[in-house]
């Protein structure tokens, strides 16, 4: 179960500067992003459906929970990371519900959609945390479709949707430059509308998000028309059809890894992964390449092999905003500054992330600048630190990697990786114990 590491019942986590040259293969866990939504469809589906190489974290069983709450049939297997569907030819099964999304964003924004073209009353709710974030845009859309969801004042959970279906037809959804999850969530509850749906939209952030959300539709047997990312036309009434399918390793996690090659001058091999993959976040190799790095793939993975000296780049990582903290924690060993552009969406994320690398850059040293959608960071020579994550996966596994060149990196509250990756500071010390020849 997630959270059940043995490193996870400490308050702080020590990382272990290297002792030598890296030389590591980490066999990283399935994509978070793919399994919320290979479940969601799996669910919608019409038979039984096999899904394997399954996220094991708390997002992925907040999803579980949350159909087998509305009472979605699934055979989940922890130990082979597996789970069987058994569809329910896109009928949400029951007409009352109490959903719990936890911290998942994902879940959360999903879920609702769901719910939204099913027939009854739901009451869905989530944690403080994700009570905080953005969600007005897709309440928005769901009442355009003829849905009523009742919300406090702030707009958000807990939220009471009293529905009789998607009513299909013209619907626009308006990120205003905050989450994909908003058009996503209409992407994949539109088959289930009581006619086919046109949706506009002006998708400003991670929109290789919704190229991952079309194409695994597509593959449980949707039919999606589109004109790049601002107009989509999905065939309704239409039932996803069962399939069986095999999750990718995740990109975002796997971004730590790579990036511990790049700042150390070592060699890291992730199995099984691809950057031909429907993950965007695999273009972090793109950056590490103009960083100064070697990018190998065969048929057994991706190897990254670091330079002896990074260079610096200024990059827009709008659309790959979930490893703009990546790239901030190994800037400061380049040869230059470096400027990451596009990302004001991360302020809206678990924390505020623009904030939260830059707080912890700050206190290790390093000289940082920020704005509203940017961070640039000055080559430096990093002190150790405790740094602050704010309950935050993401800064946790990032600051990681600056302590295998930099002693004295201290990692606060590491349980927040369970968010995605429970295992994740297992894999790191494996990875770390794994040097070649100097």
């Amino acid at each position: 179960m997630a959270g059940e590491s043995k490193q996870m019942a400490v308050a702080t986590k020590d990382i272990q500067p290297l002792k030598g040259k890296l030389e590591a293969s980490v066999l990283v866990p399935g994509s978070k992003s793919l399994t919320n939504r290979a479940l969601l469809l799996a669910a919608l589906a019409r038979g039984e459906s096999h899904l394997s190489g399954l996220l094991l974290s708390d997002d992925s069983l907040v999803m579980v929970k949350a159909l087998e709450a509305l009472g979605f049939q699934l055979r989940f297997n922890s130990d082979s990371r597996a789970c069987v569907v058994t569809g329910c030819s896109g009928a949400v099964p029951k007409a009352s519900a109490e959903v719990w999304c936890g911290s998942a964003g994902t879940a959360a924004r999903f879920l609702l959609a769901v719910v939204a073209a099913g027939n009854g009353v739901y009451i869905v709710d989530a944690s403080a945390q994700l009570r905080a974030r953005p969600m007005r845009p897709l309440v928005r859309s769901l009442e355009e479709q003829g849905v009523t969801v009742r919300t406090p004042e702030t707009g958000s959970f807990p939220m009471t949707v009293t529905t009789k279906g998607l009513r299909g037809g013209a619907s626009n959804v308006s990120d205003g430059g905050q989450s994909s999850q908003f058009l996503s969530a209409m992407l994949m509850a539109s088959p289930l509308a009581k006619a086919t749906t046109e949706i506009s939209t002006k998708l400003l952030v991670s929109r290789p998000y919704i190229d991952m959300t079309v194409g695994l539709m597509e593959r449980f047997g949707a039919q999606v028309e589109r004109r790049g990312y601002d107009w989509f036309r999905v065939q309704a009434p239409r039932q996803y059809h069962a399939t069986d399918y095999v999750v990718e390793p995740d990109a975002s996690t796997a971004s730590y890894f790579f990036a511990s090659a790049a700042v150390t001058g070592g060699r890291v091999t992730v199995p099984h992964f691809t950057r031909r993959g429907l993950q965007g976040d695999s273009r972090f190799l793109d950056v590490l390449e103009q960083m100064g790095c070697t990018v190998q793939e065969n048929a057994e993975g991706v190897t990254v092999i670091g330079p002896k000296k990074l260079r610096a780049l200024t990059v827009n990582m709008g659309d790959i905003s979930d490893t703009a903290m990546t790239l901030a924690c190994i800037a400061p060993y380049a040869d230059g500054v470096t400027e990451i552009q596009g990302i004001g969406n991360i302020r809206l994320k678990e924390s505020d992330r623009i904030t939260a690398v830059a707080s912890g850059l700050k206190a290790m040293g390093v000289q940082v600048e920020d704005g509203r959608d940017y961070i640039r960071v000055y080559p430096s020579t990093p002190r150790g630190a405790s740094i602050e994550t704010f309950d935050d996966h993401r800064i946790a596994m990032a600051f990681s990697v600056m302590g295998l060149v930099t002693p004295g990196v201290v990692i606060q509250n590491p349980a927040c990786v369970s968010k995605t990756c429970p295992e994740f500071f297992d894999l790191f010390e494996s990875m770390s114990s794994q040097l070649g020849r100097a």
